[in-house]
Parts: C-alpha cells; sequence; structure tokens
C-alpha cells in the first residue's frame, strides 16, 4: 500500500478504505475510473480485492510476477490477485487452518479466468514433487473440461458459467498441493432445450461437431454442420466468431487423456452427448386418436445405439406414460405438447446428471495420490469459490431466481465475518469496539428460503399439491401469503406508478442490490423438473455405463416424490455456507466496465449498478467505520522514523514506543488514532496522507544530500565538494534503496557493505567449514539456506555464489589435487565459474543452456601433438568438444575409463577413453584415439555436477 500512496493523485488509492469521501458513490467510481484508465485493474477495499476487467492482454501474470509476490507481505506491492492467492496460502500454512476465496461478479466479468490465474499461480509457486505434478497438472486441465460441459455463450458473455463451482485444492503438512475436490450447483439444464435470441448451446456440442474427425462423427450419427441440430440453434448464432470450437476440442481431448479418463469413458460420454443432439431432432405428430407419434425413426434409432437402449421400449416411452392405478400400471399416450415435454426432460435429465457424474469423475482422479499420507496426515485446504453473479435481465427465469438468492447468502455471509474480523481485531488490539449500522440483508434471505412462509416453500407447496396448478395459482399463492413483505410486491399490490412497470404474471423483490423482476412463467416446471418413470425405467436399464451410473435401479424402488429443484438448491446452499463459515475468508469481486468488452471503455451507469448489488459500498462503510489505516508498529516506525529526530536513523527501544515518539513529533492529535497491543490505527486518512507527503519530501531532500550539505562543505577548502557532495548523494539513495534488487541507485551502498562484511568476515572465521557458527551477514545481503545454514558471501568475480555450495566444492576439490598439483594452492582464492566465455558466446553455442561448465581449451592431437583451440562443454550426462558452432566430439560419461592430470602447472588434462569406442561429429561416425589430451586452467578443475 505504502508504495502506491504517493502516486495517488494520478492513479487513485489503491485502498478504497482511504478514500476521504468513503460514503460517497462518485468518489468511489471516480477512484476506480482513475486506476482503470492507468491499466491498474485491482484495487482492495481492506483485504478484498476490487477486479476490473481490462478486456486485452496486460502484462500481469508472468512467473517473474508470481515469484515478485511470493511470501511478500500483503500491503507491500500493488493490489493483485497473486497477493490475495499468496495471502491465503501462507496463512493457512503458518496457521494450519482452512481457506477460502470466494470470487463473484455478473457474467463477463472475469471470474472463469481469476480462478484459472489462482490455480497456475498454486502451480508455480507450491513446492512440488514429480507424483504431485501430476496433481498440479490434474487441477489446472480440470478447468477445460468443466467449461466445455458447463459453460456456454450468453448475451454478456461468450464463456459464461452456467453453473456454480466450489473447488477445494487440498495440501500436505508440507504446504504441497496433494489433491482436490469440486462441487458444483445448478447446472442451468433448461439451457440444453432452449437458448435466447443471441445464445448458444454448451460448448460441447459445437466443439464436438467442429473438431472431432469424420470416423467418430461417423460412428455418433453426426453431421458437421450445428444448423442440423435443433438444440443448437435456437440462439441463431451457432458460429460465433471469437470462439474457435476447434482448437478448444483439442484441448478438451487433451485434458482427458490426463485426468484418468479411459477411452471407454470417453467414448460413452461423447456418445451421450451425441445422443442429446439427436433428441433434439425428434418430431411427434398426432395420429388419428389425437395421440402423440414419433415421426421419423432415424433418431431414435441413433439414440437407441448410444445409450443401449431398447429401440421399441425407448419409442414407447416417449410417446406414453406409466401411471400407477392401485396396484397396476396403466399405459397412458401422450398428446404432442406432452411428448415434446417428456423429450426435453429425458434430454436434460440425461445431460444434468451426466455433469454431475463428470465432476465426480474428475474429484476421482484428483483424490490424493501420494499414497500412506491421505490416511495419516491431516490436510489443510484453500477453496475456490467460482459462483455466478447477481444479475438484473429483461426477463429473469428461474434459474436466476436461484441465482440471486445464492448472492443474497453469500452477501449476507460477506458482511457478518467481515464484521467478525473487525470485532475480533479491535478485541485483539484492546481498543473499544463501536457497534456498526449496516444493511442486514437477512430479511431478504427469509423472504426467499423460510420454512412454511418463504417463497421456495410455497413454490414446493404448488407443485406437490394434488389438482391443477398453474404459474398464476402460484403467483396468487405468493400474493396471499407474503403479500404484505416490505421487499415483495405484484402488479395487483403495487401503487398506480409501480403496476405499469410490473406485468401480470411478474413478481418483483426488493433485493439489497436493487428491485427485480421475476417472471412467474415456468417456475413450477423447472422447479418440479420430472422425468416419466417409464423413461427413468429406460435410462436405468441403459448398456451404457455412465448413464446407468447416474440413473440408479434403486431410485425405481422408491416411491417417495423426489426433492424440488429449488429445494436441493437451497439445501446445497445451506451446506455451501456451512463448508465457508468453517474457514478464513478472501474474496475478490469482478466488475465488467462495459457491455461491448471494449479495452479502456468505462461506463459509469454500468459499473455503478455492479458496485451496488456486489455489496461494495457497503462493504466499504463496514470496513471504514473504525479506522482507515491500521499497520503493526514495528512496519510503521521502519517507514517513518526518518520523520523524528530521536527515531532516526536508528530506534534502540520498544517499537510502540518508537512510535509515540514519532506521532507525538510529528503532532497527531487524540482523535486521530489509537493504539492497539501491536498496531497503530490512524482514523483517517488525511492524516496517513499528510504523514506520507512528509516521508517523500523527507526523503527527497536525503536523496539530493542537503542533510551533509554542511558538513561536506569542510570538503571544499580541498577542492573536493563536488567529488563529496556526488559521493555522499550516492550513498544516501543508495541506504534509501537499499532493499530492491542490486541497481545503479543502490550499487555502490550495497559494494561497500560486502566490502565491511568480508573484511570483518576475516577476522571471525569458524575453524572448520562445517561450524555452525558463521558470521551473520547483513540484512542487505540475500539470505541463503544451504546445507550448512550459511550466509551467502559476496565474490570478487561479481557474482553471489552459495558458500555453502561453493565449500563442498572446494573441500571435494582439495581431497583430490592438493598436494599433489603444482599450482594448487594459488586457485584456491579463485571461485568455479560455470563459464568463462561471454554470455553472448554461450548462447549461439548453447541456446538451451543445459551446460554444468564451459571453459576454453587447447587438444593436442595423438599423432603429432598438434595444438588446436576447442571449448571443453559439460552436460549433466555428456562432454562435448567444440569448434565454435560445431560439435567436433562427444563422450558419454558412461564411457569415460578415466581422468588424469599433469601435477606440474601447465594445465594439462587428459580424458581416457576405450578404444573402441566411436566419437560423434553431427551424423559422421570415426574412430576415437584412447586419450585425448587437453589443456584448461588450474581453476577450471570443478569436479562434474
Amino acid at each position: 500500500m505504502e508504495g502506491a500512496l504517493i502516486a495517488r493523485d494520478k492513479v487513485g488509492v489503491q485502498d478504497f478504505v482511504l478514500l476521504d469521501s468513503h460514503t460517497s458513490e462518485a468518489a468511489f467510481l471516480n477512484n476506480l475510473r482513475k486506476r482503470y484508465q492507468e491499466n491498474l485493474i485491482y484495487t482492495y477495499i481492506g483485504s478484498l480485492l476490487v477486479s476490473v476487467n481490462p478486456y486485452q492482454e496486460l502484462d500481469l501474470y508472468t512467473v517473474t510476477q508470481m515469484q515478485l509476490y511470493r511470501g511478500v507481505n500483503f500491503f507491500e506491492l500493488p493490489p493483485h490477485l497473486y497477493a490475495i492467492a499468496d495471502n491465503a496460502y501462507r496463512v493457512m500454512c503458518n496457521e494450519y487452518n482452512n481457506h477460502f476465496i470466494l470470487i463473484s461478479g455478473e457474467s463477463g466479468a472475469g471470474k472463469t479466468e481469476a480462478s484459472k490465474k489462482i490455480l497456475q499461480y498454486y502451480a508455480v509457486t507450491c513446492p512440488t514433487t514429480e507424483q504431485l505434478q501430476t496433481v498440479r497438472d490434474r487441477l489446472l486441465l480440470s478447468n477445460p473440461v468443466l467449461e466445455a460441459f458447463g459453460n456456454a455463450k450468453t448475451l454478456r458473455n461468450d464463456n459464461s458459467s452456467r453453473f456454480g463451482k466450489y473447488m477445494d485444492i487440498q495440501f500436505d503438512f508440507k504446504g504441497a498441493p496433494v489433491g482436490g475436490h469440486i462441487l458444483s450447483y445448478l447446472i442451468e439444464k433448461s439451457r440444453v432445450v432452449h437458448q435466447n435470441h443471441g445464445e448458444r448451446n454448451f460448448h460441447i456440442f459445437y466443439q464436438l461437431l467442429e473438431g472431432a474427425d469424420k470416423d467418430l462423427l461417423c460412428w455418433l450419427g453426426l453431421e458437421r454442420n450445428p444448423q442440423k441440430y435443433m438444440y443448437l440453434i435456437q440462439g441463431r448464432c451457432a458460429k460465433v466468431f471469437s470462439i474457435n470450437d476447434k482448437n478448444d476440442w483439442k484441448i478438451v481431448r487433451k485434458a482427458f487423456s490426463i485426468i484418468d479418463f479411459t477411452e471407454k469413458d470417453i467414448e460413452q460420454l461423447f456418445g451421450i452427448v451425441a445422443s442429446v443432439l439427436h433428441l433434439g431432432n425428434i418430431q411427434f405428430e398426432e395420429d388419428s386418436n389425437g395421440h402423440a407419434i414419433i415421426r421419423d425413426g432415424t433418431q431414435i434409432k441413433w439414440i437407441s445405439k448410444l445409450l443401449g437402449a431398447h429401440l421399441s421400449i425407448l419409442q414407447e416411452a416417449l410417446t406414453h406414460r406409466k401411471i400407477e392405478a392401485r396396484s397396476e400400471e396403466v399405459l397412458s399416450p401422450l398428446n404432442v405438447d406432452l411428448a415434446f415435454y417428456a423429450r426435453d426432460a429425458v434430454a436434460k435429465a440425461i445431460y444434468g446428471r451426466t455433469f454431475t457424474w463428470l465432476v465426480n469423475k474428475i474429484n476421482g482422479s484428483l483424490a490424493n495420490k501420494v499414497g500412506f499420507l491421505s490416511g495419516i496426515l491431516n490436510k489443510t485446504v484453500i477453496g475456490l469459490l467460482d459462483i455466478y453473479g447477481f444479475e438484473v435481465l429483461d426477463t429473469n427465469s428461474f434459474e436466476q431466481f436461484c441465482i440471486n438468492y445464492c448472492n443474497e447468502k453469500l452477501q449476507q455471509l460477506l458482511i457478518e465475518m467481515t464484521l467478525k474480523a473487525e470485532q475480533d481485531e479491535y478485541e485483539l488490539e484492546g481498543i473499544e469496539w463501536e457497534p456498526i449500522p449496516y444493511f442486514n440483508n437477512k430479511i431478504i434471505c427469509d423472504l426467499v428460503e423460510q420454512k412454511h412462509k418463504g417463497i421456495i416453500s410455497i413454490l414446493d407447496e404448488e407443485c406437490l399439491r394434488p389438482g391443477e396448478a398453474t404459474d398464476l395459482s402460484f403467483l396468487e399463492k405468493l400474493e396471499e401469503k407474503v403479500g404484505d413483505h416490505a421487499h415483495f410486491v405484484t402488479r395487483k399490490l403495487a401503487d398506480q406508478k409501480t403496476r405499469k412497470s410490473i406485468d401480470w404474471v411478474d413478481f418483483r423483490l426488493l433485493h439489497y442490490a436493487g428491485e427485480v423482476t421475476y417472471c412467474a412463467v415456468g417456475f413450477l416446471e423447472k422447479n418440479n423438473d420430472l422425468l416419466y418413470r417409464n423413461l427413468k425405467e429406460v435410462l436405468c436399464n441403459s448398456k451404457n455405463s455412465i448413464i446407468r451410473d447416474c440413473f440408479l435401479l434403486s431410485e425405481l424402488d422408491n416411491r417417495r416424490r423426489p426433492e424440488t429443484v429449488a429445494t436441493q438448491f437451497k439445501n446445497s446452499l445451506t451446506s455451501l455456507i456451512e463448508i465457508l463459515m468453517s474457514k478464513e475468508p478472501s474474496y475478490i469481486r469482478c466488475i465488467k466496465p462495459n457491455e461491448n468488452k471494449e479495452p479502456g471503455k468505462f461506463d459509469d451507469f454500468l459499473i455503478r449498478h455492479q458496485v451496488k448489488y456486489l455489496g461494495l459500498m457497503e462493504h466499504l462503510r463496514v470496513r471504514r467505520a473504525g479506522f482507515a489505516y491500521r499497520r503493526k508498529y514495528e512496519l510503521f516506525l521502519q517507514r517513518y522514523k526518518s520523520l523524528c529526530p530521536a527515531t532516526w536513523p536508528h530506534w534502540h527501544g520498544p517499537a510502540v514506543e518508537g512510535v509515540q515518539r514519532l506521532i507525538k513529533h510529528i503532532g497527531y492529535k487524540p482523535e486521530e488514532y489509537k493504539l492497539g497491543r501491536t498496531k497503530i490505527f490512524i482514523r483517517f486518512p488525511k492524516t496517513l496522507f499528510a504523514t506520507e507527503d512528509a516521508f517523500e519530501y523527507r526523503k527527497h531532500l536525503l536523496s539530493k544530500g542537503s542533510a551533509l550539505s554542511v558538513w561536506a562543505l569542510g570538503w571544499s577548502s580541498l577542492g573536493w565538494w563536488k567529488v563529496s557532495q556526488d559521493v555522499f548523494c550516492r550513498f544516501i539513495n543508495g541506504f534509501i534503496n537499499r532493499k530492491k534488487p542490486l541497481c545503479p541507485e543502490n550499487r555502490d551502498f550495497v559494494r561497500l557493505s560486502q566490502y565491511y562484511y568480508l573484511m570483518k568476515l576475516r577476522d571471525h572465521l569458524p575453524k572448520n567449514v562445517l561450524d555452525q557458527s558463521w558470521l551473520q551477514p547483513p540484512s542487505i545481503l540475500e539470505e541463503v539456506r544451504g546445507s550448512g545454514g550459511f550466509g551467502e558471501v559476496w565474490w570478487p568475480c561479481g557474482k553471489g555464489c552459495s558458500l555453502s555450495h561453493q565449500l563442498q566444492q572446494k573441500v571435494v576439490t582439495s581431497a583430490i589435487f592438493n598436494g599433489k598439483k603444482e599450482g594448487y594452492l594459488q586457485s584456491l582464492s579463485q571461485p568455479f565459474l560455470d563459464t568463462r566465455l561471454s554470455e553472448f558466446i554461450v548462447e549461439m553455442l548453447i541456446p538451451t543452456r543445459c551446460f554444468q561448465y564451459v571453459t576454453p581449451v587447447i587438444k593436442y592431437d595423438r599423432n603429432g601433438f598438434k595444438a588446436r583451440e576447442r571449448l571443453l562443454v559439460l552436460t549433466q550426462s555428456s562432454a562435448y568438444v567444440v569448434e565454435m558452432a560445431k560439435i567436433k566430439q562427444k563422450i558419454e560419461y558412461s564411457t569415460l575409463k578415466g581422468i588424469s592430470t599433469s601435477n606440474l602447472s601447465d594445465g594439462i588434462v587428459v580424458i581416457h577413453v576405450p578404444d573402441d569406442n566411436k566419437q560423434k561429429v553431427g551424423n559422421w561416425d570415426g574412430a576415437l584415439s584412447e586419450v585425448m589430451g587437453l589443456m584448461l586452467p588450474m581453476s577450471s578443475y570443478k569436479l562434474l555436477e
């Protein structure tokens, strides 16, 4: 946070908590706009991350960026997804508790991409073994499979998740990912049979037709043209320019092969997908009695073949309904409308249950693969919840009603956990808690979910009651039972002004994010989601093993009516909330900046709406009700100590006392701050900004060397004023930038620190190399943890070399050459090098940089001892003798008979090879002499690694 405070006028503040006008929506949007226009797409609200989709590739997700955020204090660097991911990982590892990251936002805001980036971060930064790499690959590759079967093009997003997903990533006690588990919520089954204009069915249908080879399509009875299939063309956009179905098919096929799917699994899975397409092309017509019959039997034959179902029984099940009358079963013919209903019902049931099977199959692939660890060691997890967002559409359906209810519950959870976190921190720090007023949306959640009185209960009653229930009768029941609720209205209940905007079949809910109107048409049908018994019997007896797993014979014995869709979703949501309540939370709120996916375009009206329904202003108000800024005493003192003579340059007492002296000198008023047990709490952003401005001014003075100018004047009589001023400025500037990587601003200061450390080390060397009491290097020298626990030492070669690694090599080399080689003692002071050539030459010779050691040598022929200039290149497995870019000889280490060196200072080394060995020069094989003489520098005698 601190690093970006100075740029706040240009790019805003990177934490909304620091807004002076924190209750102003205009100020909130203005800050978001400033940052977005500078491609700063991330902003914090405390520990919550707001992410605005840039609709362009930004250089924010490289491996370098990942390493930059790895293990860094949360507020030390600018806001980023990686900071959220790393903080969750470190909290989990340090405190050994579970964590979750909730990612929400409307379709097209970037939720799915955010979850992918977090998974990639863990894949790169977490410790791993070859075995665990398999688990990480499967975690990443499960995404394209789930997206193919669960995502679709909508009006708002070309890759919209039409299901909610919660993924647990499981870690062992060392912090390595060892498994995972996925829960899916409410896949939009109605999309299988119907799409609005401008939308598509699920991606997998188009990928199969576009990418599958001719033999597979022939076996499935499909044609490559999606226009041939009724379930794919209702939205009138089967082909989308921005979607490459053929390429996506290749990714999905590759993913299947890695995440434990057998060829039989894949064959039967695509058979199910093809069956759904064939179902959509079945047409019915009336016979002379007004009963439905199948117009053309071609499609039903393909379905029978692919699902392994008896043809005549399947035909009968699609045109008749089995009714139980007392102890008898009667087949009742269906009319055309009911036949179409039965067809669509079986298509939705097959696809919906297959998706559940797919998730379970992936879970089996992600299960802990590290043997006994899964049974003995407790695991910790980081959960990723990629949940559909609250939306207000022109026509809000049953599915959107469930989704918006889900977001109500999650908003309630967010506020409760934020309030709890604030209260816990105040209590922990010994600061008096002041109750914070906020909008509690429990009243809306109760309206939807309350037993016997809520909308879901009323909907279930209408679905289950005998008699002819309709969507209008459901609406009447709502008016009767919840008509007096402050957050519910229909056309009948509305005042004259509101009545004009509500249809007779609509009802309106006042959500925390605003008013949403729902069309009641289809609520009963979608909530029931019933599959006729005889159709279920056909599927239970299918020869397709996936279908048999999805439709169990035990279901036929259960005479109880299955739970409705809304009740299933409510119960799943309750379980999810229980899971989340048991974990430490992090939040990512994704925002779509415009409807046209244009980079740089910031639509104020659209974003204001999202800010409202994401609850960002409410969250900010809760977070700011106490103090705008809080920081550990040590960190606050380290940053601002130069502002007080008593704390600059060093404070030697307790940090809290240093902070007290510092803020007293600055002039903080009592109402502007509180001192906790470990932190300072600053109430107003203006107080912090004034401190920050003073710090920047002070830093500017120091960097210019003004503080030393009076002392430096003493040198002016010697004519050294200009020189001394430059030296002192460089020294002070180096001190200020001492924690940065080596750069021109701090190079001289770092080198001086290294010099003094080495001079001091000379007088404090331990008795032997295994002694643990090495002189502690200063913090400016990067610490490494070698096998001996040694600090890193700067060597004259200009490289940082691990002392433990160098000393181990020196000890072994000493055993080989000490007392046996003239000139060996003179080589001790020289560090081992990987190469003695310029990087340009090395890159030209060995582009892959897989070498262990490279040095120029002189080769002596066996016949005539003719000297030839060569390069000796040692890799992990072989030695190469190279003439510039041409490999002259390759010697496998396994063929070596020995290596000899002269005991003089002539630098001669002899490589012994078998008589019958062959040398490889390009594609030419020729005889290789028994020995080959090379001359190389003494300091190059480094053991092969």
